[in-house]
């Protein structure tokens, strides 16, 4: 073959001397991937070109470790910006990764022959910065649904924070839709599994499939051109050089200088939308010019794990596929695929408790095969085996089907990659920490239960707290089930694919995770905006014993609580500040600082607070009313620390509670919250409640801000409902006051009100009805029959404690033998 030549004819045949072998395949297809390897079987060439970047060689050796195990994806990201990446996803029923094992095995070179890396991030780059008005903003991922190369197969995370984002949006048909289209089907994949992963080669030879293929994908490719939507149309985006014939220029010119090397048979793996392009005779010069003056930028590539829920469509990624998990166990099944494939599926809904038998998956076998030969298939799809296990496994309903799909049909297989593989210091520091405590990645969400009194449950905490620091969120805080005190920490974990990119670009502030995170968290300290930022950085800090940070952000802190004159910011910083000083009995963290700086803090708002409630407009009092909450809170929890004032502090608390619960010009909303608060401290009498609610209650004020009043004092989530259904006197004032609101006035309190009421839980809200509808005689000889306690009744309803005393054994697990009598038990009965 000359320069200016294309690829021989005979291409497609392999079977001279110095002949390049195109096997145009399906990413990602098991079909695809059995062909390959038995066309490698039979041509034996002298080097494997594979679609993939170039700058990925030296590390193509990593695939034969015995620690990689796929699904993995190769990843290059920018050197000044790691942020900015590129993934080439690879399962074990990829046809590059079976091209790439092949050649291992046999010790034949393997190269990659796509356009480099450092073009293709740069390319992107310059496109995003070249598209009108999208400059800051976040990229719209786009979903080409083309499967066979036509799009990029590499999924793109571009900007800082690594967000997914695709190649601009290509215009070309889906080539599997219009092949099954042309052949009269309406599914494209459905007509793919018929043809290609449910058949065989033909008469013994590997290649026919290729060959079959190459037509069909040229024929296409000339019907674009012809229109001019395609490839061959030379239109593009940003630059205005279409992508694939960038791409396939670089690929005909790797194919040259293999031949130039070898003189032997060449086998080139590519997706079979550019067979014809790579076939198609172009001169080198033509291809060198369509390469001139591409952007560049340096890059790393290293292996990382990949997943099979990202490997699917609907994950966003052009070249994705439906079913991953169905397409693995298609590859990987020995035989019998449909009998091995339902007994998985009985396998994962007996897990769940279904009554799912061996005579289930008899009959769900049955079933499918049943199907297939109605609908004309060689073998039952996965559309036959889901009617059958819906049928027959789920009865009909479609709940513990997509249970099915979600774990089996998609699946949550995550891939290992070997130790050697390059990585950046900071995660082979990560990987060790992880292996010391024992932390493995997994790709479903799964929940850890932690025990801070643990050693190895401590460091994981720290080391889930300094990842979160550094924005690799492998774990997020999430509520216990159990202990809520400080020694119980729950998080929900899942490992991403594109947590390997936030590790590569936290790489910036350190090389290990604890000097990351200290670095970054000095540098949020600087650049946070408001107080309550930097009170929250501060508990992130304790949380993930960053001691030399602490020093930094206690200092920055001081700094902005002493020039800070807002009361609203005050407000908001104190909470997550007292909250740290509990840190310190478990983790063992001097909180001395802290403490002192809490206290000033909380002092400053003692004396602001008052003065800041006045003439504010409904929605300020509400967010008033809610910094009002919070520093109670707060106050409660200061009091706990060692180096607080318990009584002091409660005590100026509770005055400036009654300082808002009787100026003029503070927000009912607030006055009614600051009585509602001192009467739950035990710091105000019931009488004294009542007195003041009649007094607000009473004729001489608006009802808009008696409304406001009672949405203070019982709503607001306070568990106001449950202060009324017991306490008759409060709930006769609120009873009086809205029957007395003249109508005129009725319809502008009325969405105040029934903001306050609709919190409440439907029970409460149902027997406060009932009360109400009793009148004030029943209601009075409900509440208050003797005890002295407005609720209670005067004895104990022994009857109504006995019956459920079984249930209480049952909970805990008691025999009647030791069971305590029904007498021996301190339970309190609630008259009827």
């Amino acid at each position: 073959m000359t320069g200016d030549a294309g690829l021989p004819d005979g291409a497609g045949t392999a079977r001279a001397s110095g002949d390049v072998l195109l096997l145009g395949v399906r990413h990602h297809g098991p079909g695809s991937a059995r062909a390959v390897r038995a066309a490698l079987e039979q041509t034996r060439p002298a080097v494997v070109l594979i679609e993939g970047p170039p700058e990925a060689d030296p590390l193509i050796p990593l695939a034969a470790d015995e620690d990689m195990r796929p699904p993995v994806a190769l990843l290059a990201h920018a050197v000044e910006e790691p942020g900015r990446s590129v993934f080439w996803p690879l399962a074990e029923f990829s046809p590059e990764w079976v091209a790439l094992r092949w050649a291992l095995e046999h010790d034949v070179p393997a190269r990659f022959i796509d356009l480099p890396a450092t073009h293709t991030l740069a390319w992107q780059e310059q496109e995003q910065e070249q598209e009108p008005g999208t400059a800051g903003e976040e990229p719209e991922p786009t979903r080409p649904p083309d499967p066979t190369g036509g799009t990029d197969r590499k999924e793109h995370a571009t900007g800082r924070g690594a967000q997914a984002a695709a190649a601009p949006p290509d215009v070309r048909v889906d080539p599997l839709a219009a092949l099954a289209e042309a052949a009269g089907h309406d599914d494209p994949e459905r007509w793919w599994e018929d043809v290609v992963e449910h058949r065989g080669a033909e008469d013994g030879d590997a290649l026919a499939p290729f060959t079959a293929l190459e037509e069909a994908m040229g024929a296409l490719r000339e019907t674009e051109t012809e229109s001019g939507t395609g490839a061959e149309s030379g239109t593009g985006e940003g630059s205005g050089r279409d992508r694939d014939l960038v791409r396939e220029a670089y690929m005909r010119l790797q194919v040259r200088a293999a031949q130039r090397e070898f003189k032997q048979a060449i086998a080139v793996v590519c997706g079979a939308w550019h067979v014809p392009a790579l076939r198609r005779r172009a001169t080198v010069a033509a291809d060198r010019a369509l390469l001139k003056g591409l952007p560049r930028t340096k890059v790393d590539m290293t292996w990382v794990p990949w997943t099979h829920r990202r490997l699917s469509r609907s994950s966003g990624y052009g070249a994705g596929i439906e079913s991953p998990g169905w397409y693995g166990h298609l590859f990987g099944a020995p035989d019998r695929p449909v009998e091995r494939w339902l007994t998985r599926v009985a396998g994962v809904l007996r897990e769940e408790d279904r009554s799912v038998s061996p005579a289930h998956v008899i009959e769900a076998v049955r079933l499918a095969e049943t199907l297939a030969v109605m609908r004309g298939r060689p073998l039952p799809g996965l559309s036959e085996t889901t009617d059958a296990v819906r049928a027959v496994m789920c009865e009909g309903s479609d709940v513990p089907l997509a249970l099915v799909h979600d774990r089996l049909v998609v699946g949550d297989a995550l891939g290992e990659v070997p130790a050697g593989a390059p990585a950046v210091p900071l995660q082979r520091d990560l990987d060790r920490t992880r292996r010391r405590l024992r932390l493995k990645p997994e790709a479903s969400e799964r929940e850890l239960e932690l025990d801070l009194r643990k050693e190895t449950d401590a460091g994981r905490s720290r080391l889930l707290h300094r990842l979160r620091l550094l924005g690799v969120g492998w774990g997020e805080p999430a509520a216990s089930r159990g202990s809520t005190g400080t020694f119980r920490e729950t998080w929900r974990l899942r490992w991403e694919p594109e947590l390997s990119v936030r590790v590569a670009e936290a790489g910036v502030w350190g090389t290990t995770v604890l000097s990351a995170a200290t670095a970054r968290a000095e540098a949020d300290a600087v650049t946070a905006r408001g107080l309550a930022d930097v009170t929250a950085l501060a508990e992130r800090c304790l949380l993930a014993e960053l001691p030399d940070a602490l020093r930094p952000v206690m200092r920055i802190l001081a700094d902005r609580a002493a020039l800070d004159m807002d009361v609203g910011h005050l407000a908001q910083a104190l909470p997550a500040l007292v909250r740290s000083l509990r840190y310190g009995d478990v983790r063992g963290t001097d909180t001395g600082a802290l403490a002192e700086v809490a206290a000033g803090l909380a002092e400053r708002v003692f004396v602001g607070l008052p003065p800041a409630c006045a003439g504010l407009d409904a929605d300020a009092a509400e967010e008033m009313r809610r910094h009002v909450d919070a520093v109670h809170g707060a106050v409660g929890l200061l009091g706990d620390a060692p180096a607080a004032d318990h009584g002091a502090l409660r005590s100026r608390w509770q005055t400036v509670l009654r300082t808002l619960s009787a100026r003029g010009g503070v927000p009912g909303v607030v006055r009614g919250r600051a009585v509602r608060l001192l009467l739950d401290d035990g710091a105000l009498a019931p009488e004294e409640a009542a007195r003041l609610m009649a007094r607000v209650l009473s004729p001489g004020t608006p009802p808009a801000d008696a409304a406001a009043w009672i949405e203070g004092f019982v709503g607001g989530g306070s568990g106001g409902g449950m202060l009324l259904l017991h306490d008759e006197r409060l709930l006769a004032l609120v009873d009086a006051w809205l029957t007395g609101v003249p109508g005129e006035t009725f319809t502008d309190v009325l969405p105040l009100l029934r903001r306050t009421f609709s919190a409440y839980e439907p029970g409460v809200r149902r027997s406060l009805g009932e009360l109400i509808r009793r009148g004030p005689e029943s209601r009075g000889s409900v509440t208050t029959t003797g005890s002295g306690i407005p609720g209670f009744g005067a004895g104990l309803a022994t009857g109504r404690a006995e019956a459920v005393l079984p249930v209480v054994r049952l909970l805990l697990g008691l025999d009647e033998a030791e069971a305590p009598d029904a007498d021996d038990n301190d339970l309190v009965g609630v008259d009827a």
